[in-house]
């Protein structure tokens, strides 16, 4: 089998006006989770798999990497899609400047990119808003 590297990484970055750790407690808390992305059985645990589930489907994930406050990693598969999902977390004179990237959409899957652009996009607010809850 071929191997090609002509896959894309959809990139969002937001600066988030609270700190990195209720960003990532946001991030990586069950119940936090569900608020902003989808109902899910996630451990901070690397090598933990774990499903998020949403009324069109399930996604399969297994935790890559963890750095508290810092990164996070995980695969996310759905649909045919086999992609990682990399939080990374950096410290702001006003808060967290959050950059997650996705990568692994092949040339064939531009409707999937289509869609996780405009997902993530609203998946960030949700989120935003979480973080913004938590004292």
């Amino acid at each position: 089998m071929m191997q090609t590297n002509d896959t894309k990484t959809l990139i969002v970055e937001r600066e988030m006006p609270h700190s990195p750790d209720k960003v990532w407690r946001a991030l990586t808390q069950r119940p936090l989770i569900e608020d902003w992305l989808m109902e899910n059985d996630f451990e901070p645990v690397v090598g933990h798999r774990f499903d998020l589930r949403a009324d069109w489907g399930v996604v399969e994930c297994q935790v890559l990497a963890i750095e508290p406050n810092k990164a996070l990693s995980y695969t996310w598969e759905a649909m045919g899609l086999k992609s990682v999902v990399s939080w990374t977390l950096t410290a702001t004179a006003t808060g967290t400047q959050l950059r997650m990237e996705q990568s692994g959409f092949r040339p064939d899957q531009q409707q999937a990119y289509a869609g996780a652009k405009y997902g993530w996009e609203k998946f960030f607010t949700g989120l935003e808003r979480v973080a913004g809850g938590l004292s």
